[in-house]
């Protein structure tokens, strides 16, 4: 399987669009983030044929009518920005992450017997 491609904030958002719903046109697509982004077909166009390019979107021609969909699942696009993350920011180490998450974030009892799981799984390892 080849690597999952980076994407950048404003190809996040064509994912996005394309793993809620799809296949999708660039025009059904420009229309859902016209809302937020005001971006015209055409820098939807553009940022699709990037995504193409990096093998993150795949596309089938019915006549001149383009119909766009993820080549790569969601949660490989979040593994690969959380490692970038985790590198730039943390210089690779976990622990100071989690300290930091924890110690901000809003944690319902929940969250933490879930996170306490993963923790005692990973312990065991």
């Amino acid at each position: 399987m080849a690597a999952t491609p980076k994407i950048s904030d404003a190809e996040w958002l064509i994912m996005d669009a394309l793993w809620r719903r799809h296949p999708a046109t660039a025009v059904e697509i420009a229309q859902e983030l016209n809302p937020r982004t005001q971006w015209r077909d055409q820098t939807v166009r553009t940022m699709l044929r990037r995504l193409i390019d990096k093998k993150a979107v795949k596309y089938r021609a019915d006549g001149k009518t383009y119909y766009y969909e993820p080549a790569v699942t969601r949660e490989q696009c979040v593994h690969v920005e959380s490692r970038s993350f985790l590198e730039r920011v943390f210089g690779g180490a976990a622990k100071p992450l989690l300290i930091h998450m924890m110690q901000d974030a809003d944690l319902s009892q929940e969250d933490i017997a879930e996170l306490k799981r993963l923790l005692a799984k990973k312990g065991k390892k």
